[in-house]
């Protein structure tokens, strides 16, 4: 099959979970004998042109005719047999939907975000989740309080985006199938209009992955891998490990962010066995990882599919959790791990002690959890799954133009 990925890169200075999911979806089709070509830009582009770039890049957020030609010729050249398109903000915009108008060539999308409706793309606001634009399907919330980078004038673009291509219909007349990453945003997209039949959900996957570290040869200690901001809940999981004090387990904090200093200052306030370690390569945290006995994820918001819980369970390691937005669809309860009440040091306490001083239970815990990837996290499973979409889709653009 013939297919052309369209892609719009983060900029490089900020790892980015949608620009390894791109590589490993092109990859995955690569290695079972697809044609592929990938039409992308960078937002580095951007980013090196300064002030210059910051203007060009709200103008063409909006709607970039620039993209659309360019990407019309690609097809008039490639001939694909379908466009799977994963983001187009903020260089290619959604204008680029528009290329397959009036052809046989099915379009599917790729929802790594809530970008069709959210400014912010990721339902939060001021840390704690919000879906004002969602439920309204207005832009107005994001207007009022800045949500794009908690600037009004850095939103307006984004919201006129958001505005024009829902006023245009842009999704429903020009997608024909979207992916979401879990259910729970399934249900939301729902809501927010996109027709149900057109919904379908694939996770993330690991191509190759590695076996189970040994249970017995790994460390009594849990790991938390992730950005260190207040919307990850990880003062929450500090505020934890204090209350239990000097006889908690050791926890491992893998990531960098804002509130790393206050962070560190208030766990060498205490007598816990916390380590901060900062960013490490990826290597080196599957390495952590691997060797733990649990991963801890305190999100306060709306998580889309963090890619650290298939690679938790491909390690044959369970996950503890809040219990908001996706994690209750991606974590099983007392079959993958556990899960607490988001924003409570309390209940997250509650929760893991007992768990981690159970270690048969853990065990256990931990080789469900990777049964639960062979089941659904697989290439081979994920590449069955995206196969069918791409069927509904051709199916769904027959029916368009009958």
């Amino acid at each position: 099959m013939k297919i052309l990925l369209v892609h719009n890169f983060y900029g490089s200075t900020a790892p980015s979970g949608e620009n390894t999911a791109f590589i490993s979806e092109a990859g995955l089709l690569r290695n079972r004998g697809h044609s592929i070509v990938e039409f992308t830009r960078r937002s580095d582009e951007l980013l090196h042109q300064g002030f210059y770039g910051t203007v060009k890049g709200a103008l063409g957020t909006v709607w970039n005719p620039f993209s659309l030609h360019k990407l019309k010729s690609v097809l008039r050249t490639f001939k694909p047999e379908i466009v799977h398109v994963h983001n187009t903000f903020p260089i290619l915009s959604p204008s680029v939907m528009y290329a397959t108008s009036g052809l046989n060539i099915p379009t599917v999308m790729t929802l790594h975000n809530y970008r069709i409706g959210c400014s912010a793309a990721t339902a939060l606001r001021n840390d704690e989740p919000c879906t004002l634009c969602l439920d309204k399907k207005s832009v107005l919330p994001a207007l009022r309080y800045g949500c794009y980078r908690d600037s009004r004038v850095a939103t307006l673009p984004v919201s006129m985006m958001i505005a024009l291509h829902n006023a245009k219909n842009t999704w429903k007349k020009n997608v024909d199938a979207f992916i979401t990453l879990t259910e729970f945003q399934r249900k939301k997209m729902i809501q927010f209009g996109i027709p149900e039949v057109s919904l379908f959900v694939k996770p993330h996957f690991y191509e190759d992955p590695p076996k189970p570290f040994p249970w017995q040869q790994r460390e009594s200690k849990a790991v938390f891998i992730g950005r260190l901001y207040a919307a990850k809940g990880i003062h929450i999981l500090i505020d934890s490990w204090k209350r239990w004090g000097r006889n908690a387990s050791k926890l491992e904090i893998i990531g960098d962010g804002p509130m790393r200093s206050e962070l560190m200052k208030a766990a060498a306030a205490s007598e816990a066995p916390i380590s901060f370690l900062g960013n490490l390569s990826h290597a080196e945290t599957m390495k952590r990882l691997s060797s733990a006995k649990l991963l801890i994820l305190p999100s306060l918001c709306f998580e889309g599919f963090p890619m650290v819980v298939q690679e938790a369970y491909a390690y044959g390691v369970p996950v503890a959790a809040s219990n908001i937005g996706s994690l209750p669809h991606l974590i099983v309860e007392n079959r993958t791990g556990t899960l607490f009440v988001p924003g409570s040091a309390e209940s997250l306490l509650k929760s893991v002690q007992p768990l981690l001083a159970h270690d048969e239970l853990l065990r256990l815990l931990g080789a469900q959890a990777n049964e639960e990837f062979e089941l659904k996290y697989t290439a081979g499973r994920n590449y069955e799954i995206l196969m069918n979409v791409y069927a509904s889709a051709a199916e769904h653009r027959g029916a368009k133009l009958n």
